[in-house]
């Protein structure tokens, strides 16, 4: 009978091999976080705290507010979700390269990461640095010496908050940032895990479209979800620290040529969308027409009349890139951002939680 109970726990354990983490960041006003089901979330990410001197600050009572709200949550919605307060951003880490430059200013910005989520009572801190070493936004200062500042800040950052608290980063996807901007070796043993942005590898200042959150790369696009996997343990960082980004938004081109239904045309870009409006945005009527990428395992959308194209996540490729993470055994999936995704229910959080269910 032992033995029989045995098998079946073991069995069971096999198909339930599923704890992968589901980590939504936010970044919309405080009223809204309680349209959106954050039990089937392991980590939300408090999105942005901001730089002030050598100290990560917290920018406004707002701000305060949303970050409380989402502590309360560990109450009253999911005993188990880790809150995670994430300082810098796209236009959020002007200052980075050179503060994170001096051991004297690493370790008082460490200590004030450690006051502020004593204060609030958080589980951890994750870095949005774009990006070290590498140019990210317009005027944004870089330098070679960033790449091991980054290990001594996040060297820092463990030693100041121990192991009771989770450290993670946000890394570029793309090729570039993967071979430049980080000393992989010797970041792993200080972080938790790596969240992978493996969306906006067709960024708003690119003049060709295509997809901007692959899953898998083709002939015309090396740049993918697999292909920064793929790299990374090529540089032997292990799996159960790695995180797969997907994208809550579409990103949409205009005067956009037909050809190939716009995918790999000349284009400006013109705008974004949030999943919650993809139904009326890419409605029946709208003039959009569906494709999918079998190679790059992606949707797109081309209205032929108005030239526009639209890169996106829908409902297909979440599930994808979900299994993706569960069949490497990846530490887990995250997303930008929650404050995108549709009220209550029916939204692409739903499909990571369903198909996590069903793997």
């Amino acid at each position: 009978m032992a033995f029989f109970i045995c098998i079946c726990f073991m069995a069971t354990a096999q198909k339930t091999n599923k704890n992968i983490a589901v980590i939504g960041y936010f970044a919309g006003r405080t009223t809204m976080i309680d349209s959106f089901p954050v039990e089937k979330l392991t980590h939300l990410i408090f999105s942005f705290t901001h730089l002030k001197g050598n100290q990560m600050y917290v920018s406004n009572a707002r701000d305060s507010a949303t970050i409380q709200k989402m502590v309360a949550f560990k109450k009253t919605k999911n005993p188990n979700l880790k809150i995670i307060i994430s300082l810098g951003g796209w236009t959020g880490c002007y200052t980075c390269s050179d503060i994170f430059k001096t051991d004297s200013a690493r370790k008082e910005f460490a200590s004030s990461v450690k006051n502020i989520l004593n204060y609030f009572s958080a589980d951890g801190f994750d870095l949005d640095w774009e990006y070290p070493v590498i140019p990210g936004p317009t005027g944004h200062p870089y330098s070679l010496q960033d790449k091991n500042d980054l290990t001594s800040l996040l060297k820092t950052l463990r030693d100041s908050l121990g192991e009771q608290k989770e450290i993670s980063f946000a890394a570029g996807g793309f090729t570039k940032f993967i071979n430049e901007s980080v000393d992989w070796k010797k970041v792993i043993k200080y972080v938790d895990r790596i969240n992978l942005m493996t969306y906006d590898l067709i960024t708003g200042n690119d003049t060709v479209t295509g997809h901007h959150t692959a899953l898998y790369s083709n002939p015309l696009q090396k740049e993918s979800t697999n292909n920064a996997i793929t790299m990374l343990r090529k540089l032997h960082v292990p799996s159960n620290k790695l995180v797969i980004g997907a994208a809550f938004y579409a990103r949409i081109w205009e005067n956009v040529n037909a050809n190939n239904d716009g995918l790999y045309q000349h284009g400006k870009f013109r705008n974004g969308v949030s999943s919650r409006n993809f139904k009326t945005y890419f409605s029946t009527d709208s003039g959009f027409v569906y494709h999918w990428d079998i190679v790059s395992q992606s949707p797109y959308y081309y209205n032929a009349n108005k030239k526009l194209f639209a890169t996106l996540d829908d409902t297909t490729s979440i599930r994808l890139k979900t299994v993706y993470a569960i069949k490497n055994k990846l530490n887990g999936i995250m997303f930008w951002q929650l404050a995108d995704d549709s009220f209550f229910s029916n939204g692409l959080l739903d499909i990571i939680d369903e198909s996590k269910k069903k793997k």
